[in-house]
């Protein structure tokens, strides 16, 4: 809203920048309904969607653009679109952009635009290895945080079930038959993802799949079912895990554990929205130890989690307990629920947690498996 009152105030454009297509369309979308009686709006720049038709929306010359580095490129190239008069730059999820290897785009669309902007970066979490390179977009930066960037909502009860890699899916139909309401279920790859929807369906849930080998309009579809709740259950790769606004979501199940700790708290957010209770459930298989590690030490940022407290199942499946990390804040609580998962229950929205980076030295990170935007 900030960056919308300049504009109509001053006059200028301002450009937004994010790493998929679904945050990309979601982000227009409400910066379309927020400008509607301000007489301002936007236009959405992705791959996989009709270039013609986004070029003919560009000659209107539209107050803001949201797009993914990629296709702005090619309308750059193709000298469909100038940006001589866009003053304001966002990078939504820049530590994102930076780990799916968008930084040569990046630099690439920011020698179109003035020399004299004003760069505004946003993320949920702040991985260190992306504030040295900040001081490339930025001058004179400033630091604005609100909220934890390293622990969850309070209202998201967190579970941590250690197992075999050959029980999880036991584990998870045992939970999607003892539960009410809507689920994303998070893996680590593409053939993954699809390879468990099938095992669902089969198994009479109503399963979709979404990550970045599906065409935009399948996309498009995937999560206009889900959040018209025609879906329960959502098998999704990291492509879902930004900025993805559905108020519904009551579960996450990290059936794969993420590459990075950060990654984790991104996948949980997207339930526990507007104050409505969420849960986050977790298989953790033996190969996970250094992942688990990881996600302690970010959300514990130096506490000491009782090892005992983390027990291993047997090979009968017998003696597994659930893990409680220790938390300052919304520590989670280990519940057994016995309702159906039958779906349907409806929770407010609520705006994800933000924060604003700027330099500073930091460790690199693992990169995501799914790279499409």
């Amino acid at each position: 809203m900030p960056t919308i009152a300049t504009i109509l105030k001053t006059g200028g454009r301002a450009l937004v920048l994010t790493p998929t297509r679904e945050l990309t369309i979601q982000v227009c979308d409400t910066l379309n309904k927020l400008g509607r009686k301000l007489n301002i709006s936007g236009v959405s720049i992705i791959g996989g969607a009709s270039f013609s038709e986004q070029a003919r929306r560009l000659r209107a010359k539209p107050a803001i653009l949201v797009g993914t580095p990629g296709r702005m490129i090619d309308h750059l190239t193709r000298r469909t679109i100038k940006l001589d008069e866009f003053c304001f730059l966002v990078l939504d999820e820049m530590d994102s952009m930076l780990d799916m290897g968008m930084k040569k785009q990046l630099d690439q669309i920011l020698n179109y635009m003035p020399k004299e902007r004003q760069v505004l970066m946003f993320s949920a979490t702040v991985p260190g290895h992306i504030l040295e390179i900040s001081h490339k977009y930025m001058n004179s930066p400033k630091r604005i945080t609100i909220g934890s960037a390293t622990k969850p909502a309070p209202e998201v009860e967190q579970q941590f079930l250690r197992m075999p890699q050959g029980e999880k899916y036991k584990e998870l139909e045992n939970h999607l038959n003892s539960k009410e309401g809507t689920a994303i279920v998070f893996v680590t790859t593409k053939r993954g993802a699809d390879k468990l929807t099938g095992r669902l369906r089969d198994g009479g849930h109503r399963a979709d799949v979404i990550h970045g080998g599906l065409n935009q309009n399948k996309r498009s579809q995937v999560i206009a079912s889900f959040r018209a709740e025609k879906t329960r259950v959502l098998v999704a790769t990291d492509v879902a895990a930004r900025g993805l606004d559905i108020n519904h979501i009551k579960f996450v199940f990290n059936y794969d554990l993420p590459m990075s700790a950060e990654d984790y708290l991104h996948r949980i957010g997207r339930t526990g929205r507007a104050g409505a209770k969420g849960h986050a459930i977790s298989f953790v298989s033996p190969e996970d130890n250094s992942k688990m590690r990881a996600i302690e030490k970010l959300i514990n940022k130096g506490e000491s989690t009782p090892r005992e407290s983390f027990k291993k199942k047997g090979r009968g499946g017998e003696g597994r307990s659930d893990f409680k990390p220790r938390f300052s804040e919304g520590e989670g609580k280990q519940k057994r629920y016995g309702k159906k998962f039958s779906g349907g229950k409806k929770f407010g929205e609520k705006s994800e947690t933000r924060q604003g980076f700027f330099p500073k030295k930091g460790n690199n990170r693992s990169k995501s498996k799914d790279r499409a935007a």
